[in-house]
């Protein structure tokens, strides 16, 4: 038995080492000020490759950061080790403030959101004009997540070699976005993909459509550098394609200097807003904007008090426009099949 006493030494005290209460706790917590910078390109159980500089390093989310996740196209703060070599991980320890987030939900009465896409200023809505058939429903739904994440629609229609575009220009002239027509053979010939550049250069563009319009091909066609991903097949019969992308991509569009970047996401087949307040719809038809400020309180602008109705009959705007404002925020109420 050791005895305590004037021969006692280090050896003789023993204490149970990080038991609660040994640790000196504290709120402060480093500044990492001297932490490198970043982009997420893209997100894998837990894992997430960012562009440092001109190279790509694999990281995972300090613990101080809790339950904020980075997601595609997030600027964050990059500590530890920055190699990029094999092997070696970094940790990011800040996600600076976004400029704009794409949202969504799974469903209309899902209250959790899902962050697809940060710090992205525009919103190519991919659609075919057939094989599968359109679903203005879900590109109505796209429109609101857009201009309620402060991105800036625009509608590429493909497969233009199987039907023709009227209908659906049509159908969405009113509301002015920009769009762009392909075929098949253009994408095969990149025709198709110098027209869509065009609208993309110096630009971080999502793009989103349902499964099997052919979204994949075409960011393909714009990075070809970067075919990580495989096209699928479409079913002739019920229009349902194989979901090709099952994670979200950054890639750039040319040498990832001020060029531009395209997001590639997971084909949707539903498009939930429960995230979105109706009220922040109007801020995309600042020609109706000033017509509302005799609506009453709360204001669906669809009801008989809404003020917007005297305000387009003294022509201070198009009738479509209304038509087309009280379109959209209706696709809160309906499904998107409907």
């Amino acid at each position: 038995m050791r005895r305590y006493g004037k021969h006692t030494d280090e050896d003789d005290i023993r204490t149970r080492p990080n038991r609660k209460g040994n640790r000196p706790r504290t709120n402060i917590r480093p500044k990492h000020e001297d932490a490198a910078e970043g982009m997420v390109l893209t997100v894998d159980r837990g894992r997430l490759t960012c562009l440092v500089e001109d190279r790509t390093i694999l990281a995972m989310k300090a613990r101080e950061l809790g339950r904020k996740a980075a997601v595609v196209g997030d600027r964050v703060a990059l500590v530890g080790d920055l190699s990029g070599k094999k092997d070696t991980l970094a940790r990011i320890v800040r996600i600076e403030q976004r400029t704009s987030v794409l949202r969504r939900t799974a469903d209309d009465d899902d209250p959790f959101e899902r962050v697809v896409v940060a710090n992205a200023d525009q919103l190519a809505i991919v659609t075919a004009l057939a094989d599968p058939e359109p679903r203005p429903r879900l590109i109505d739904r796209c429109l609101v997540a857009a201009y309620d994440g402060g991105l800036d629609p625009l509608l590429v229609m493909t497969k233009s070699d199987l039907a023709p575009p009227d209908k659906l220009l049509e159908l969405y002239g009113d509301l002015d976005i920009p769009y762009v027509v392909t075929s098949r053979e253009e994408l095969e010939n990149g025709g198709a993909a110098d027209r869509v550049r065009d609208h993309l250069d110096g630009r971080v563009t999502a793009f989103v459509g349902h499964s099997g319009v052919g979204k994949t091909t075409l960011v393909n066609a714009l990075v070809p550098k970067d075919r990580r991903r495989t096209t699928g097949h479409v079913n002739a019969v019920t229009g349902r394609g194989r979901h090709t992308t099952t994670s979200a991509l950054a890639l750039p569009l040319g040498d990832g200097d001020g060029d531009g970047w395209v997001v590639d996401t997971p084909g949707v087949r539903s498009f939930g807003l429960a995230h979105v307040d109706p009220s922040r719809v109007i801020h995309a038809f600042p020609d109706l904007e000033p017509g509302t400020e005799g609506c009453p309180r709360a204001c669906s602008h669809d009801e008989p008090d809404c003020a917007l109705d005297a305000w387009v009959a003294e022509g201070h705007a198009d009738p479509a426009r209304l038509h087309s404002l009280r379109r959209l925020l209706a696709t809160r109420e309906r499904k998107d099949g409907d």
